[in-house]
């Protein structure tokens, strides 16, 4: 199966920690956990430095490398075809594994024939068989763009199908940044939304539409809802947590549904990231 078909799967069902800025001297924990608690897609990313104990955790699960999906990024510092050339080349010395599942773009930045030429590198990589799919992250509509005419430009040099395809986008989303431009431009080309940041860090908690949905779900907390939020949008959610009770609650999430009309009242319209927001860069 495609890793981006499997990664569809895995969109129905969570199972997605998010290891960013995991210390790497519990991610190896915390991933086995999640494991057992029935999570298979670990996203990690070179900037977080934890690809080596989170590939420790795979090797050590027990669980067929076929059935976890491992995702990783080529950091900003790293934008160019040989800087990720060699981003690539280091995420393999460290983890240890015979293949990547998807690789991202982590963020736009470093002008155009920067990430020109990382997708080129993303590319003969997965050419060579050492990555199933690859993507991007944070991009903004005027990058997808870019990268879109890039595409289109290596496919008239080498031939039909020989510019690769954006498998997956990450980006942060949650009611008070749900991005439609974004999202709608990748839904035009089936392109897998992965949402970070899915409960907002906790931040918005308190807000009166997610406290009242919380009394009406008894048992189900805040994150739980805004899990459930993005799940029925169509999002692959990254929740990210260290504590593995949460690790547990984020999971359980599959024994209730937000009506139609719930869903709308969470469409806020605000537009307030909780992180970094690349997807207004310019460079």
């Amino acid at each position: 199966m495609k890793a981006v078909s499997r990664l569809s799967v895995l969109a129905n069902r969570l199972r997605s920690p998010r290891s960013s800025r995991l210390p790497a001297d519990v991610a190896e924990e915390v991933v086995l956990h999640a494991f057992k608690s029935g999570y298979r897609h670990v996203d990690s990313a070179r900037v977080y430095r934890n690809e080596g104990p989170c590939s420790q955790a795979i090797k050590k699960s027990g669980i067929p490398r076929s059935e976890i999906f491992f995702t990783s990024k080529v950091p900003p510092r790293a934008m160019g075809y040989e800087a990720t050339k060699s981003s690539i080349n280091s995420s393999f010395s460290q983890t240890g594994l015979d293949y990547i599942d998807l690789y991202l773009i982590h963020a736009p930045y470093g002008g155009k024939q920067a990430r020109c030429g990382t997708w080129l590198a993303l590319l003969e990589a997965q050419q060579a068989g050492l990555i199933r799919s690859i993507g991007v992250s944070n991009y903004g509509v005027h990058h997808l763009n870019e990268l879109e005419s890039y595409i289109a430009e290596l496919e008239a040099h080498n031939g039909k199908g020989k510019g690769g395809e954006i498998s997956v986008g990450q980006w942060e989303l949650h009611p008070w940044l749900a991005r439609p431009d974004i999202v709608e431009w990748c839904r035009k080309r089936g392109i897998v939304v992965q949402a970070y940041c899915p409960i907002v860090r906790g931040q918005r908690f308190e807000e009166p539409v997610l406290k009242g949905l919380v009394e009406k779900y008894k048992g189900k907390t805040a994150a739980q809802v805004l899990l459930r939020w993005s799940l029925q949008k169509g999002f692959v959610p990254l929740p990210k947590s260290v504590t593995l009770s949460r690790i547990e609650e984020n999971a359980d999430i599959f024994d209730f549904q937000l009506a139609d009309e719930e869903m709308k009242l969470l469409e806020t319209g605000e537009y307030a990231p909780c992180s970094w927001d690349p997807t207004t860069s310019d460079d």
